[in-house]
């Protein structure tokens, strides 16, 4: 039996989404390689936590005819008996280049993703954020938001039922910026006793100092008051910890970061593996600092 730890599978992997499908942890991570090679996702599924399958190209370029590179931070959803993949690509520096975030569908959670829309479904930038780092949030009344956005700005959606577009808000307005301070990219929300948690991705990607931050607000659009750094680099263990996700086993009530990080002393941009460890909340509902670990969280099967 292979011993628990991080990173949790082998491979230059970045920017993970883990979810829980049924009985299975997922992690859905960027390929993290030179642009021109990120033309694929792969996906890893476990029962425990400690062993991991690898399903090799979930989402592959050559399904998606408006997509040539550099395809990141997958979010995954379930709706309807049929799963639904949300990425970013081509990098898009403004409104004149083609790409930008897409949505693609499968009706098993390995795959294969086939695009959805055959176009982007978010191709422009709006409030200043570049169309990335997408994440379908599912709220408590059923209703679909899509955050995202790169370069200092967050925007949040509402998404059709069917994914294929969105609902403008009451005021009309389609995209609501809802950037809080120190916000880079790589949104997240999960809610717990009914306040909304938001988190993000704070410093450079290719640097040691990547981070998260959080806030907490009664309502999915905020307003989010920075609280302060959870996850972060430790000397003794790994730099750039960021970009990250987290799962909630219900029954046994365990919080889960999943994030990634650069092993020490290697300064290679794209040298980033994929790390989990547990998550904790003090008596005030604040989530103390992470204390990322080599020894990662044990075995740890759904009930």
């Amino acid at each position: 039996m292979p011993a628990p730890g991080n990173p949790v599978f082998p491979g230059w992997y970045a920017d993970p989404e883990g979810i829980v499908f049924g009985k299975e942890y997922w992690i859905y991570p960027t390929y993290s390689a030179p642009y021109d090679e990120q033309v694929f996702f792969d996906a890893f599924s476990s029962r425990d936590l400690v062993h991991w399958k690898k399903h090799a190209h979930v989402l592959d370029t050559a399904n998606v005819k408006w997509a040539r590179r550099a395809v990141w931070a997958p979010s995954v959803i379930a709706k309807g008996g049929k799963y639904y993949l949300f990425f970013g690509a081509n990098d898009i520096q403004n409104d004149q280049e083609h790409g930008g975030i897409g949505v693609a569908v499968a009706n098993r959670p390995e795959g294969p993703f086939k695009d959805l829309l055959g176009k982007p479904l978010i191709d422009k930038f709006h409030h200043g954020a570049q169309p990335i780092d997408q994440f379908a949030f599912k709220d408590k009344d059923g209703s679909y938001y899509l955050f995202y956005g790169g370069w200092r700005h967050c925007n949040v959606a509402r998404l059709k039922d069917d994914f294929t577009g969105f609902i403008p808000f009451a005021d009309g307005e389609v995209f609501k910026s809802i950037t809080p301070e120190g916000y880079v990219e790589g949104p997240f929300m999960f809610i717990r006793n009914n306040k909304y948690y938001f988190m993000w991705s704070e410093g450079g990607w290719g640097g040691p100092d990547y981070s998260v931050a959080y806030a907490i607000a009664d309502s999915p659009f905020g307003p989010f008051k920075r609280i302060g750094k959870i996850l972060q680099q430790d000397a003794a263990v790994a730099t750039g910890a960021g970009h990250h996700s987290v799962i909630h086993d219900e029954k046994k009530d365990l919080w889960y970061i999943v994030y990634h990080r650069r092993p020490l002393g290697d300064t290679g941009r794209d040298h980033r593996v994929t790390c989990v460890d547990r998550m904790y909340f003090d008596e005030q509902g604040l989530i103390k600092p992470v204390k990322i670990t080599h020894e990662g969280v044990g075995v740890s099967p759904l009930k």
